[in-house]
């Protein structure tokens, strides 16, 4: 694909994730307008509505698959992935901000959002394994904690690079956001 074709897809994925995100049923001409593309360049890369939408599924399902091998879950130190991991899914979420869990999606896509369930809850009974979460947690309630934290950093403070969010996210997760007065001074409550 020559490089303006690519820049147009991208530029019609990313407005097309960031469009029906907020309304589902968003037109391919109001997509296309938003980024700044003919409707009939759409129409040429995307058969259908419904292909453009399974490609920014796809699209957004491929980010998080790199995120989750780039942050080598299971073999870097546990606070060293967990960072990598959220700088990154914030960086996704805002390229990409449809939800995942509640995009329309075929069997291959849900068979590789489960696995990336997975790979999360697998990563954060590490976590716990080690130390770094509490043993005595609901199951699940680390990763949707992660989840919102991640989510809230990603679409109300988008100010903060990823970087930097993600050093909100890992406090968060892991000390919690509360303050213990001992005398005068204001101590983090451990999780």
């Amino acid at each position: 694909m020559r490089a303006d074709a690519e820049r147009n897809v991208d530029a019609v994925l990313r407005t097309g994730a960031r469009l029906l995100a907020a309304d589902p049923g968003t037109s391919i001409a109001t997509i296309a307008a938003a980024a700044g593309v003919d409707r009939r360049t759409v129409y040429r890369r995307f058969a259908s509505r419904e292909a453009l939408c399974d490609a920014v599924l796809h699209t957004k399902l491929d980010a998080v698959d790199a995120v989750l091998d780039d942050a080598r879950l299971d073999s870097a130190p546990v606070g060293v992935a967990l960072h990598r991991f959220v700088e990154g899914i914030i960086a996704v979420a805002r390229r990409y901000p449809i939800d995942l869990d509640q995009a329309h999606s075929d069997a291959e896509s849900c068979a590789r959002r489960r696995g990336q369930h997975e790979r999360i809850a697998a990563f954060l009974q590490r976590a716990v394994d080690e130390g770094l979460i509490r043993t005595d947690l609901p199951e699940g309630m680390a990763e949707h904690l992660l989840k919102q934290i991640v989510g809230v950093l990603a679409s109300k403070f988008r100010d903060h690079d990823p970087a930097h969010a993600a050093d909100f996210a890992v406090n968060a997760l892991l000390s919690g956001v509360g303050h213990n007065v001992q005398g005068d001074r204001l101590q983090l409550i451990a999780a």
